[in-house]
């Protein structure tokens, strides 16, 4: 094998792997985005009031970004804004479980409740993304009585 050969082999393979997992780690939300993307969506419903700020939660192209988006939840389980599934708009979600039993809605209220903002533990959710089910861990930030978080795919 003639040198260039070795260089082309020897250094370009491992840069093209290394260019493959970068691409794949940016396809997919970090957690410094989602906690960025609660705090300018709980600043656009404080600027443009709730109403309009949910609309644009949910409908609106402003808060997706990849396999991020936001939702927000009144303190009783209700779900305000919903940017993966508009169809949850209005519903009690309170029992709302994950497949291994963890509360959803209820960790995310307590957090914005008790602590004003922090990390839910992880639970299984549907990737709007990929369609499967996979490990988030969502940021919560309380406004007023609601709940506002953003979820990151672990898996």
């Amino acid at each position: 094998m003639h040198r260039k050969d070795f260089l082309k082999t020897g250094l370009l393979l491992p840069l093209l792997s290394l260019t493959g997992t970068i691409r794949a780690a940016a396809d997919k939300g970090t957690p410094d985005e989602a906690e960025a993307l609660v705090r300018k969506a709980a600043a656009y419903i404080k600027a443009h009031g709730s109403e309009k700020g949910y609309e644009e939660l949910t409908h609106g192209k402003a808060f997706k970004d990849r396999d991020l988006y936001v939702f927000v939840f009144d303190f009783n389980g209700k779900c305000l804004a919903h940017g993966a599934n508009p169809k949850l708009i209005g519903k009690d979600l309170m029992g709302l479980k994950d497949a291994d039993g963890k509360p959803l809605v209820r960790m995310t209220i307590d957090i914005a409740k008790d602590k004003g903002q922090g990390w839910t533990a992880p639970v299984k959710f549907r990737n709007p993304v990929t369609d499967k089910i996979q490990t988030r861990v969502s940021y919560i930030e309380r406004l007023g009585d609601t709940a506002i978080g953003s979820g990151v795919y672990q898996d």
